[in-house]
């Protein structure tokens, strides 16, 4: 009797630690001496090889020495459009490049980690796919590099689920609505048109578009000097380059944005208090500039 007693308390002990597993935001992924036009090339080439799609890149802040390549995957679009609450946000992944003197270092937001905070409801039915897909796009990294050393803090399944940084702080079913247009039809040739004008100092980093579902997504670059990305990134640690481009979502007829004050927190997740205090005025910053896409 004992030992049946024992063996069920280990059982459940291991489903608790499993459950309990944390995730970090990042992965660093290598270390190497090569320029960041190579290190682009080598991750867009390994991506393509392991089935994902190259969406776009960029160098966040104008500045040579930060880079980004963001990629999806077929399943996980299908998956993400399953969520209505704004899922499609997590169909484009990203892996960042910093030049540091000789050094560049290249790194990738891990997907689990995104997976758990963007699908709030209905997880469990795709946790094993998504975890299909999160070991594909970290194998397809490790063409480039082996390190796969986390970084950026780490958080457990069910705080990513409902993350929010602090107490009165916004949750991921907090987003912010931008404006209702009279159609999906308008809001969409309404926000490519203010992106390819460069509306607000924005520049267009990727576009996805599911006319069929009535949902678009942007990843977009905040271009201006005093209150985009060449202000807020070196305040609060340019290392998390892989969470750039930020996004914005056209649902239905809605375009949408999620609030500052939780998409900077969770992918800062070790972001303090007062470092957040030096760019209080930036989650604001970042709605003006979006509202100008919509207008």
């Amino acid at each position: 009797m004992k030992r049946i007693f024992l063996l069920t308390f280990i059982y459940l002990f291991s489903l608790s630690a499993i459950h309990a597993q944390e995730e970090p935001p990042y992965f660093l992924i290598s270390k190497s001496n090569e320029s960041i036009a190579e290190g682009i090339a080598k991750i867009k080439s390994s991506l393509s090889e392991s089935g994902f799609t190259v969406l776009g890149d960029y160098h966040p802040a104008q500045s040579e020495n930060l880079a980004v390549v963001c990629y999806t995957h077929p399943k996980l679009e299908e998956i993400a459009l399953n969520f209505s609450d704004r899922g499609a946000l997590a169909s484009a992944l990203k892996v960042g490049l910093k030049k540091d003197g000789e050094t560049l270092n290249i790194s990738m937001i891990n997907p689990m980690y995104l997976f758990y905070a963007y699908f709030v409801d209905g997880i469990d039915e795709q946790e094993n796919a998504l975890r299909s897909i999160s070991d594909q796009a970290i194998e397809a990294m490790q063409k480039v590099g082996t390190l796969k050393e986390p970084f950026g803090g780490a958080l457990e399944k069910n705080k990513l689920q409902k993350y929010h940084y602090k107490v009165m702080m916004p949750y991921f079913t907090d987003a912010e609505e931008l404006k209702t247009f009279d159609s999906f039809d308008e809001g969409l040739k309404t926000i490519r048109q203010n992106l390819e004008a460069g509306k607000g100092e924005t520049a267009k980093v990727y576009e996805l578009v599911y006319t069929d579902k009535n949902v678009a997504v942007w990843g977009v670059a905040l271009k201006n000097a005093d209150d985009g990305e060449a202000h807020f990134l070196p305040i609060i640690g340019d290392d998390h380059v892989a969470a750039m481009p930020y996004e914005i979502i056209l649902r239905g007829n809605t375009a949408s944005i999620l609030p500052g004050k939780y998409r900077i927190a969770l992918h800062w997740p070790e972001l303090t208090m007062g470092t957040f205090m030096k760019i209080m005025s930036t989650p604001g910053d970042i709605k003006k500039t979006m509202e100008k896409l919509t207008e």
